[in-house]
């Protein structure tokens, strides 16, 4: 199978567990993700993140549509000022865990992937806008960070 790049669309942030989140969804389909996943993944996501530590209540998610039945939900909330908490989900794609293969029916994520080669763009993008928002400045801009996301296009490609 020939590698191909994914679409890369930017829904705006929500709030969830008392933190803003921002978001990524990537998929094949020029469509985007279908409506009854995209709410099942999100009902999904206060169980994926952590307890306050103090940090800015911060976290992006990536919201991945496979190829085949699998959904693919990666929460990153900052931890520690200056660290990556790491949560996931996984439906519809049974060799993770996954009971069947609907792609609705998201369970935790118990292996210790943290993405796939679409699902990571959003990652480097997110730790500059943390430093520049965040860390950086006298007072910590958290809505400052909650505009500032990759922009939509591909999953590649951005050099």
């Amino acid at each position: 199978m020939a590698f191909r790049e994914k679409f890369l669309t930017v829904p705006p942030p929500i709030e969830s567990g008392g933190r803003v989140v921002k978001r990524y969804h990537v998929t094949a389909d020029p469509a985007g993700i279908a409506p009854d996943v995209e709410k099942a993944a999100y009902a999904m996501l206060p169980d994926l993140l952590p307890e306050d530590d103090g940090t800015p209540g911060a976290a992006f998610v990536v919201l991945h549509r496979g190829g085949d039945d699998g959904a693919y939900l990666n929460a990153y909330t900052w931890a520690w000022d200056n660290a990556l908490h790491f949560a996931g989900a996984v439906a519809g794609q049974p060799v993770l865990g996954c009971p069947d293969q609907d792609p609705t029916h998201f369970v935790p994520l118990r292996s210790r992937l943290i993405g796939c080669v679409w699902e990571l763009p959003p990652i480097l993008h997110e730790r500059d806008a943390w430093v520049r928002h965040v860390l950086t400045p006298d007072r910590p801009d958290l809505a400052g960070y909650a505009n500032d996301s990759l922009p939509a296009g591909s999953t590649g490609d951005r050099t």
